[in-house]
């Protein structure tokens, strides 16, 4: 933990700047006439949240009145067993292209990653997919190869995969956006984070942004070129059971255990990215709420100061403009 916290800390420097969109992205981009919206939401984390069913339909219902070209989710989305199904299936039904991202809990309650790709219906674990211009690469942040995990989840984007990435940067006549449930830069990043920081860092003049989840944190940051950032969870931030207390009513509790380890968002937080073509500009509008029952801080949970809690630990996605 300690290890995160100092390489938090030494992120957070970076998070106030503004970034200009380079000439080389907005060349790239110089055939197409019309903006992208994507919807953005992530970890949702339906197994461990009572009203997950009201959260992912507010944010689906939003999507269709603000009109936009995808949405995605950025994984921790649902385990793929039969009382979920239809529940995965509701993000994918409709007009609206829908794509996933794997998340380490996606394969909770001994589920394999191809039961996962199979209940999205996702093409493979990870993939590339032009849209309105812009080519998305979509990672697996879960690949076993890693020699440094010893336990716990996998964390870790293997050789097979940055070389598939890395090809895909060289081609590519679009601008990239890259996603990934697990961090790249910041904190709770994969095992090889610095690999493949620098893998982006080489192609930074094709990337626009790097987008996660995992980290339930509101952060933008930006490393070696490239910015990264932090879409804050539809849910929850996590205390785990030292810090285990009762938000709502017993039976609610009773029901699902996990919420007592948990700080709620009173209402589902997501993103909206917009990519202005003629402005060169990148916004992203996000959704406030506020917390049920303690905040972290409050608690006395966390492994980061006041200041940093006040700054990326808030029931909030930021509203940034970045032109």
């Amino acid at each position: 933990m300690s290890l995160d916290r100092r390489s938090f800390i030494k992120s957070t420097a970076l998070t106030s700047f503004s970034l200009a969109l380079p000439s080389s992205i907005l060349k790239l981009w110089a055939g197409q006439t019309e903006n992208l919206r994507l919807g953005l939401i992530t970890d949702l984390h339906r197994d461990i949240i009572h009203d997950a069913d009201l959260r992912l339909q507010t944010f689906l219902k939003e999507m269709n009145r603000v009109g936009i070209h995808a949405k995605i989710q950025l994984g921790d989305f649902a385990i793929p067993k039969k009382e979920n199904q239809a529940f995965i299936e509701s993000f994918n039904q409709g007009n609206i292209p829908a794509y996933h991202v794997l998340g380490n809990h996606d394969m909770d309650e001994g589920f394999s990653k191809e039961q996962a790709i199979q209940a999205f219906g996702m093409p493979v674990a990870y993939y590339a997919q032009v849209i309105q211009g812009i080519r998305i690469l979509v990672l697996d942040g879960n690949e076993l190869s890693s020699p440094t995990t010893k336990e716990g989840y996998a964390s870790y984007i293997g050789k097979v995969q940055q070389d598939w990435l890395n090809q895909q940067l060289v081609d590519s006549k679009e601008p990239v956006i890259v996603i990934s449930h697990q961090p790249i830069a910041g904190i709770y990043t994969i095992d090889n984070a610095t690999e493949i920081q620098a893998l982006l860092s080489a192609h930074a003049s094709k990337i626009i942004l790097a987008i996660n989840g995992h980290a339930h944190v509101d952060q933008l940051l930006e490393v070696g070129g490239v910015s990264y950032l932090h879409l804050n969870s539809a849910s929850y931030y996590w205390v785990g059971e030292k810090h285990n207390h009762f938000s709502l009513d017993a039976s609610t509790h009773t029901a699902f255990p996990d919420l007592s380890r948990t700080c709620l968002y009173a209402e589902v937080l997501f993103g909206i990215l917009t990519l202005d073509r003629k402005e060169g500009k990148l916004t992203l509008s996000g959704r406030k709420s506020s917390w049920v029952g303690p905040s972290p801080l409050e608690l006395g949970y966390g492994i980061l100061s006041k200041e940093e809690q006040d700054l990326y630990v808030q029931p909030q996605i930021s509203d940034r403009k970045i032109s």
